[in-house]
């Protein structure tokens, strides 16, 4: 009786673990089947489905008019689904042959177990379609988009460029990503448990949608124009780099930004021709060269140009008339230093405006230190020169200034005519036209709109951006005439174009070290004079024979201003 009691207890045991564990699994199947459901079938679909992506067309770059300067390419990626190859030997051949690849690197992609590989993208359209035809099982072919530029080395370091993803990597195409790259779509397939492609089952396509134009404020015919200078003086000269700048002082729009040599967007890994490296380091250094944008990237001295900052914080402040007088016998006596003119002998008894008109350090470095360091160094700020200019770019460069405690008399005397401190040449060309369009600060940019590249609607307008006002507008029309009596009478006089009042400084400033007798010549205009609508910037490194500014930069902008200003609508006043 004993043990027909116990053996009844383990058989209840047993039952009532087994009904526990039998009631657990339902649980567990119900909620699978039922909470958990979602997860499960999206787990299955993507067992069974093979996707593909489908590139969206990226948005165009055009200029003001509507030139299209930027836009896309069809092309083809070719990959292999391994499952499904019939013929490996056949497909290796063939792919190596057609595609220009080694049989080794084909092979090892062929042969490789996956659900699919990639062989090769950006291949041409005509390539993609001819291997199409060979109908070749297990091959396939998807059409996309490759960023194509049509006039190739046309503001190349501004526009920038795209990576084999389409995904901008420099300039215009990374700064406005966001509103060029559009969305990508997918080919979706069917499959067994193999990976083999189930048959009579249509494939289902998510369309892509492509992305928004970007309109920019650069002018094809200016800039294709500034190119063509920059090419010509850099080649006369055997200068190393030419940079040109052409904007409205008016509202901070970049007409043409030139960075000669520029390169063919097309082929942005290609080094120039006679250019080599010895290894992978040293030719992407010489890449990142190539694509450097030296308006916003690159610092230098600004030399006399400078003269227009100084003569304004000076103007402003009440430390110097129109018509007060100096004397300059060639040279100024600064602590225990002799800073020279560029005029051995001196210009001798000369006003203010005469000073200006002549470019006469001694004028300059005697009104600065009326000035002195600390408000020297108020106007800076004050002028926006301590602050980036906000230029819709990557990689701006920032000023490089001494620290007000280290400005000596001879620091400060230097600095007034443009040495001793560096600046990007775009922050020049910015603070220049804030000190001519009547006192307000611009910010230099070229994005004008985002229109939708399907419908042409404009989705988002960029709004000019005029800052604070930085002098009196009784300053900046002052600076207006003394500037335009530089280069009526003075040594701006390379510039001046007949039936035009055109405003300006030259430059000419040694580069470091000073042994190496290198020079920057360089020339700020604009036009007209009393009302500016454009300005103009040349820079000219390090030029071989006659290197004044006055003589080799400031007849680079009157060519440039002879064309540009009739073709703007500023027509010659009588």
């Amino acid at each position: 009786m004993k043990n027909k009691t116990y053996n009844k207890k383990k058989i209840l045991i047993v039952f009532l673990a087994a009904t526990v564990m039998i009631l657990g699994l339902i649980g567990r199947l119900c909620y699978l089947m039922i909470l958990d459901a979602e997860y499960y079938q999206k787990k299955a679909e993507d067992l069974h489905e093979r996707e593909r992506e489908i590139k969206a067309a990226r948005g165009e770059i055009v200029d003001r008019n509507g030139k299209v300067l930027a836009t896309n390419k069809t092309v083809c990626t070719v990959s292999v689904i391994h499952s499904q190859i019939e013929d490996p030997e056949a497909v290796i051949r063939a792919l190596s042959s057609t595609l220009e690849l080694e049989e080794s690197e084909v092979r090892k992609k062929v042969e490789k177990v996956s659900s699919m590989e990639r062989i090769k993208t950006n291949v041409e359209k005509e390539t993609g379609d001819k291997i199409r035809e060979m109908n070749l099982a297990g091959v396939k072919v998807d059409e996309d988009f490759k960023r194509y530029y049509p006039y190739e080395e046309l503001a190349s370091k501004v526009l920038g460029f795209t990576g084999g993803d389409n995904q901008g990597i420099i300039g215009l195409e990374v700064k406005y990503e966001d509103y060029l790259k559009g969305e990508n779509g997918k080919i979706l397939s069917t499959t067994d448990a193999r990976g083999v492609e189930l048959e009579g089952i249509a494939e289902d396509r998510i369309e892509p949608s492509a992305g928004n134009t970007l309109q920019i404020s650069i002018d094809y015919n200016i800039q294709k124009y500034a190119q063509q200078m920059a090419q010509k003086v850099m080649e006369e000269k055997q200068a190393d780099k030419v940079a040109i700048i052409l904007m409205n002082p008016q509202n901070g729009e970049i007409y043409a930004m030139v960075n000669w040599p520029e390169f063919n967007l097309n082929e942005p890994f290609e080094l120039p021709e006679g250019v080599s490296a010895s290894s992978e380091e040293e030719k992407q250094e010489l890449l990142n060269q190539m694509w450097r944008n030296g308006c916003i990237n690159d610092t230098y001295e600004p030399g006399s140009t400078f003269k227009i900052i100084t003569s304004s914080a000076c103007l402003e402040e009440g430390v110097v008339d129109l018509d007060d007088t100096f004397v300059c016998p060639g040279y100024k006596i600064v602590e225990d230093r002799r800073i020279r003119c560029h005029k051995v002998g001196g210009h001798g008894a000369e006003t203010f405006v005469e000073g200006v008109q002549n470019s006469c350090n001694p004028v300059f470095m005697e009104i600065g230190l009326r000035l002195g360091a600390e408000r020297f160094c108020d106007y800076f700020e004050q002028f926006g020169l301590m602050e980036k200019t906000g230029v819709d770019l990557p990689g701006e460069a920032g000023t490089i200034m001494h620290r007000l405690e280290d400005i000596g008399e001879v620091e400060l005397a230097t600095m007034t005519f443009g040495q001793s401190f560096q600046v990007t040449p775009v922050q020049m060309a910015a603070t220049v036209s804030s000190l001519i369009n009547g006192g307000k600060r611009v910010t230099p940019h070229f994005a004008v709109s985002v229109q939708d590249g399907e419908r042409g609607r404009t989705i988002k307008t960029f709004s000019d951006k005029q800052g604070k006002r930085i002098v009196s507008e009784k300053t900046s029309k002052t600076m207006q005439k003394i500037l335009e009596s530089v280069v009526s009478e003075g040594s701006g006089k390379n510039a001046y174009i007949e039936g035009y009042s055109i405003g300006g400084k030259t430059a000419t400033s040694q580069t470091l070290p000073r042994s190496a007798n290198k020079y920057i010549s360089s020339f700020i205009g604009f036009a007209p004079a009393e009302d500016p609508q454009v300005l103009g910037m040349c820079v000219i490194y390090d030029p071989q024979g006659i290197y004044y500014g006055g003589t080799i930069a400031a007849p680079v902008v009157r060519e440039i201003f002879d064309d540009v200003l009739p073709y703007l609508g500023i027509e010659k006043e009588e």
